[in-house]
């Protein structure tokens, strides 16, 4: 009797870690899909700049930097498991950057949209300065892919802190 009650106890953990690696699979295979997907469009890209246009604007190669910053991103993510939010910010600030060239190279004109976009860029830039500085001089926790704990009070806290989970 108590073995079939053991069973019975151990059918919610075995229910659990299934569903633990069930929710891994798929972070990996979706990250391997969003991984294949940057790629992909990068060497679309790299090729329509080779044959159509025979040469890259700054508007491309800013491009380009787009699709590396979001592939660090990712590769970043495999690896620990954590998403810094520094690699969001620098991906929104190349993104202003490169509608702000394409504004100007277009319009040839000041107007208010390049005083809001380059505003925009200056509080990133500063949203960046300050996660820097929090992470910096506060870090609440050393973060592993399979482990958290305190930092020791001895230890100088790392610039790479900086992390959303």
């Amino acid at each position: 009797m108590s073995n079939s009650k053991d069973k019975l106890e151990g059918l919610p953990r075995l229910l659990d870690r299934f569903g633990h690696y069930a929710v891994e699979a798929f972070h990996y295979l979706a990250l391997f899909i969003i991984g294949c997907m940057i790629a992909w469009s990068a060497v679309h890209t790299v090729i329509e700049i080779l044959t159509v246009k025979q040469y890259a604007t700054i508007d491309d190669i800013l491009l380009l930097f787009i699709y590396l910053e979001l592939g660090a991103m990712v590769g970043i993510y495999f690896k620990t498991n954590h998403m810094p939010v520094r690699f969001l910010i620098y991906v929104a600030i190349t993104a202003l950057t490169r509608l702000l060239i394409a504004d100007i190279q277009h319009n040839h004109k000041a107007s208010m949209d390049l005083v809001i976009t380059t505003g925009s860029i200056l509080i990133l830039a500063v949203a960046i300065l300050v996660v820097r500085f929090a992470s910096w001089n506060y870090p609440s926790v050393i973060r592993g892919k399979d482990q958290e704990q305190p930092l020791p009070s001895n230890k100088t806290p790392r610039p790479q802190d900086d992390e959303l989970a």
